[in-house]
């Protein structure tokens, strides 16, 4: 197997550096297309072969270092008892948003083998296939919990602030059973073959550093701590997170994600003993091939000093990035790299 990954996640040395892309299994990609046009969204992530399928495309046709596990952050939300819709161009809606203690109460942490044991299974399945290592992931606590009070996306968070500022004790209730089901969650991951971790809070960079190290981080703590046993490299990106990233550090994380707002040598300098992944604008993609080169090679020479260093985006590739120009940049991170 190719473990290069793994020894960036810990800060061992590699012969270059690894590269992987979130949601690399994805629009961009027609053959994901094809896979995608014969089922829903929420079909496709319960489907163990097809997740199987749609994992393996970016390994095989762009040359990965990683594998992450086809899923959605919010499949173990709906295993907690609310019911769950993805529509097309509104993303995922939650139609019982979570708003007062009776609708937490009757949220329950669920068996994730018993109630997500489809993720189990394609984890097991991917084991078998795969040669490089595979990545498991959650939501953060705090991410999910904004799904479920704004009952989906939102601009400006308002019922979620609402709740923390004015009802406390309920957003930490909610926080308190949303954290119990994902460190269950990521535990059943690690104990079905994945060999590292990835805790996405996607929505972080909405919050003040007060209230991220007051509503948020004891959450990834807590989490974190529980995975401790597992052995796994645990990742933990906090989007748009530059103003969060010394509380980052202190997440127990072993590899800190960084999104394209902050430059990356200055990061590492904040972020110490720790592995970093990232940074490039997922927009940048689309530079041509002289440029892409230069840009890359700019965020190469910047992790110099990096305890280890993961090639990544600082966002989710986006769903009109032609798939030629992203394995051009996978090529070039390998070849500009190489020690």
């Amino acid at each position: 197997m190719n473990d290069t990954f793994l020894k960036a996640c810990r800060g061992e040395q590699t012969d270059y550096t690894p590269i992987w892309m979130m949601r690399q299994a994805g629009r961009y990609l027609p053959e994901y297309q094809a896979v995608r046009g014969n089922v829903t969204f929420l079909e496709l992530c319960k489907n163990p072969e097809l997740c199987v399928e749609v994992t393996l495309q970016p390994i095989d046709l762009l040359n990965m270092d990683a594998a992450i596990l086809f899923s959605d952050i919010l499949i173990p939300m709906e295993a907690m008892g609310t019911p769950l819709m993805f529509h097309e161009g509104k993303g995922p809606i939650f139609p019982e948003p979570i708003r007062t203690q009776d609708a937490v109460n009757r949220l329950r942490v669920p068996d994730p083998d018993a109630e997500t044991g489809f993720v189990m299974e394609t984890i097991r399945l991917l084991r078998r296939e795969l040669n490089v290592p595979l990545i498991g992931f959650s939501g953060a606590p705090f991410t999910l919990a904004t799904y479920l009070i704004e009952g989906g996306s939102s601009k400006v968070f308002w019922e979620t602030k609402k709740m923390m500022f004015t009802a406390p004790e309920l957003f930490h209730a909610l926080m308190d059973k949303i954290t119990e089901c994902t460190s269950l969650y990521l535990q059943a991951q690690a104990r079905a073959g994945a060999q590292a971790l990835q805790i996405f809070d996607s929505w972080a960079g909405v919050l003040a550093p007060c209230d991220f190290e007051e509503f948020a981080l004891p959450y990834v703590q807590r989490i974190i701590n529980d995975l401790k046993d597992t052995g796994l490299p645990i990742i933990y990106f906090a989007n748009n997170g530059a103003t969060l990233l010394d509380l980052s550090v202190q997440s127990g994380a072993d590899v800190i994600g960084l999104d394209w707002r902050i430059n990356i040598g200055e990061a590492i300098t904040r972020v110490g003993e720790k592995a970093v992944q990232g940074n490039i604008d997922p927009f940048a993609l689309l530079l041509p091939e002289a440029k892409l080169r230069k840009r890359i090679q700019g965020i190469l020479d910047g992790a110099r000093d990096a305890h280890g260093h993961i090639f990544n985006l600082g966002h989710g590739i986006h769903q009109f990035t032609p798939p030629a120009q992203a394995k051009l940049a996978v090529d070039l991170v390998h070849e500009l790299s190489a020690r």
